[in-house]
């Protein structure tokens, strides 16, 4: 194997562990809006559910989410950066 092709390899299993992370994320927040909606009508199992796990999973998530968004941001701003260095060459 190209030293090219492993990291592509490593690229694409990163992008689809951020794509999980992403939907995961989305469920959490779906789950989180109705969780408030059933404790509002006096069920308050799933607001417990989302206390339990927020600390220990959810800010976590989040955490990864953002931090991949800014990795991504910088790297694309980064290689732009190098792409118009080399046409002034």
């Amino acid at each position: 194997m190209t030293k090219e092709n492993i990291q592509n390899k490593i690229k694409q299993i990163i992008d689809n562990l951020l794509l999980i992370n992403l939907f995961t994320v989305i469920f959490f927040s779906i789950f989180f809006v109705f969780a408030i909606i059933m404790q509002l009508n006096g069920i308050f199992i799933f607001i417990d559910i989302i206390q339990k796990v927020w600390n220990p999973l959810v800010v976590p998530l989040i955490t990864i989410l953002i931090i991949g968004a800014l990795v991504n941001g910088i790297n694309s701003w980064w290689m732009r950066k190098l792409l118009s260095q080399e046409e002034d060459i």
